[in-house]
């Protein structure tokens, strides 16, 4: 969710208030997807290098995260939507992580869509917490170093923990052309959509020309056209 401090300066405005119109692109989004039947929607919302950013925009973000998580509650339960997090939630504020603990907890239930939040998550640290993780099983006999494959690697990632399912659609804001350190082992294989639109720009039918444009493309996974398309062995 890329471009809300610039969505700002362009109009005059502080940033924090491109971080409060970008929460309402969160609710947009999330609503549109639930309705044309996205399995799971995980957003980019705050990075382990947004840490370096000054003081005062931090604590923002933190107040404006603590006020989604308790102001979308009772949208999120009445939608049957499950609600989880990746990233490193400890090094956030007390009052957030009790704010998701609650959320989490109220909605661990519920069967429709997934909505998770990565919070002080990188791609390269989830990556390096998940070769810990297999280094401390592997020096417990848990695990044998020659049974270390990728779905044991898979298993150690934060989006293991949190019950997520194939990437399929990595859509990027902004007309940034890069990943910026999100989900680096899940995109492998996935489609990526980039627009110019910065993130408060981002709405409904935005979000719905991205879904459309994933479906317009083969997905070879390897394979040829002619494979694909089931014309050759």
């Amino acid at each position: 969710m890329d471009g809300n401090g610039r969505w700002a300066e362009l109009r005059g405005l502080p940033r924090l208030a491109g971080h409060r119109e970008g929460s309402a692109s969160v609710r947009a989004v999330t609503t549109v997807a639930r309705e044309v039947g996205v399995q799971a929607l995980t957003l980019y919302a705050f990075s382990s290098q947004n840490w370096l950013r000054p003081p005062s925009e931090v604590t923002g973000l933190m107040d404006l995260l603590r006020e989604y998580l308790v102001g979308e509650k009772r949208t999120i339960l009445d939608n049957g939507i499950r609600f989880e997090t990746i990233g490193e939630t400890e090094r956030l504020p007390g009052s957030v992580r009790d704010a998701i603990a609650d959320l989490r907890e109220s909605s661990r239930r519920n069967t429709g869509m997934a909505l998770t939040l990565a919070l002080s998550y990188g791609g390269r640290e989830e990556l390096v917490r998940a070769a810990r993780l297999l280094a401390a099983d592997a020096a417990a006999g848990r695990i044998k170093p020659d049974k270390i494959d990728e779905k044991a690697l898979a298993s150690r990632l934060w989006t293991a923990d949190a019950r997520l399912p194939e990437l399929d659609l990595c859509i990027r804001t902004s007309g940034e052309m890069r990943i910026s350190n999100f989900l680096l082992w899940q995109v492998a294989y996935a489609e990526i959509v980039v627009t110019d639109a910065l993130w408060p720009d981002f709405r409904e039918e935005r979000f719905l020309e991205a879904i459309l444009e994933f479906r317009g493309r083969e997905r070879r996974f390897g394979k040829t056209s002619a494979q694909v398309r089931g014309k050759s062995r």
